[in-house]
């Protein structure tokens, strides 16, 4: 067989079909959930919420506890983030992008260190603190769910979390051997740069309205 294709997708030899299916499949709805987000379109959450159902029946299956946190909050956050984006503000108006008050960094700051906290207790409690993976797990898990939780809120920031942890991502899915999975995170990588680029142009352009 081609070594770049075993080098990529050997690691599926010993998956069973339907598995893979599920999670070319997740990632799939992923892209569209993202680009949706980029678009400041509302659909970024049922999308959102298919592929994450998907990764967390996967996750757990493959017992990656962390990556399964992640998405299961995902989950209830796209709950909360279809109700924001869709409330109105007045008899016109949904909620818009904006900027983090700091009252919303100090909140950012207490879900990084109990999403911390929270994620080493699982890991030592289910006896899988064995490697450096789990912390680097443990650093993303706190970073995406700021992330999520600033998405929700339409925050702009919500992209350099995003960044960052796509970033390390990519690495750390490729060598926990889903290839599918670390290609997805580097397309989010470079959605979330453009993503933060329109949210930045039409938060500019709304301010200048105001």
């Amino acid at each position: 067989m081609n070594p770049i294709f075993d080098f990529f997708f050997g690691q599926y030899s010993g998956y069973q079909t339907v598995d893979v299916v599920l999670e070319i499949t997740a990632v799939v709805f992923g892209f569209l959930s993202v680009w949706f987000s980029k678009q400041n379109n509302v659909l970024v959450f049922p999308t959102g919420m298919i592929s994450t159902v998907i990764f967390v029946y996967l996750l757990l299956k493959w017992e990656l506890l962390g990556d399964m946190m992640i998405n299961a909050y995902y989950f209830i956050m796209s709950v909360y983030g279809w109700f924001i984006w869709t409330r109105k503000v007045d008899e016109t108006h949904v909620t818009p992008i904006s900027r983090t008050t700091s009252k919303e960094k100090m909140t950012s700051v207490y879900i990084f260190l109990v999403t911390l906290l929270f994620v080493f207790l699982v890991y030592k409690c289910f006896d899988k603190w064995t490697s450096w993976v789990a912390y680097v797990d443990t650093f993303t898990t706190a970073i995406f769910f700021v992330g999520m939780w600033l998405m929700a809120k339409r925050k702009i920031e919500n992209w350099i979390y995003w960044i960052v942890g796509d970033i390390i991502s990519v690495p750390l899915y490729f060598y926990k051997g889903f290839t599918f999975t670390s290609f997805q995170y580097l397309g989010f990588t470079l959605i979330a740069i453009f993503g933060y680029l329109a949210w930045k142009k039409t938060l500019d352009k709304n301010l200048l309205i105001a």
